[in-house]
């Protein structure tokens, strides 16, 4: 009888994005592409999901649209990093939007990174290969601690 041989070591987690944006195409589109680059994406259509989504799937990142159907993106990026301080400077915001008074406004207040509609995926490839390597292998999939 032979013995059996050393047993696999486990895989890391894949790091996890999560997208809010309410066009299913777009977020159908990131998701896979995505993945191929090694991520898990998890979307979700609407503020109050995301934020849902949020509490049950920790995220190393978000990938955030400011016209979302019931609640403003920019509200929603206040509601986030006030919950969970750790996804600062881990959220993107993306409009298509970017001149918009409001939108400059609110981003001399709270600076992240903006992603300008339509984005390559190697723009948010990028972004989040940045994202990642600013934090520390050990504290990812913390986010939602």
């Amino acid at each position: 009888m032979t013995e059996p041989g050393p047993l696999p070591l486990p895989r890391p987690p894949l790091p996890t994005l999560l997208v809010v944006d309410d066009e299913p195409s777009l977020r159908r589109v990131l998701e896979r592409s995505l993945g191929q680059f090694g991520f898990r994406v998890i979307g979700a259509a609407s503020a109050e999901t995301a934020y849902d989504l949020l509490a049950s799937e920790p995220a190393d990142a978000v990938l955030l649209d400011i016209q979302l159907p019931t609640m403003s993106g920019l509200a929603l990026y206040l509601a986030i990093v006030h919950r969970w301080p750790s996804l600062e400077g881990r959220i993107a915001i993306m409009t298509g939007d970017a001149e918009a008074d409001d939108v400059r406004t609110w981003l001399e207040r709270h600076p992240c990174t903006l992603i300008r509609k339509p984005f390559t995926l190697r723009e948010v490839a990028d972004w989040l290969g940045d994202v990642l390597r600013r934090r520390p292998e050990r504290e990812r999939g913390k986010a939602g601690a």
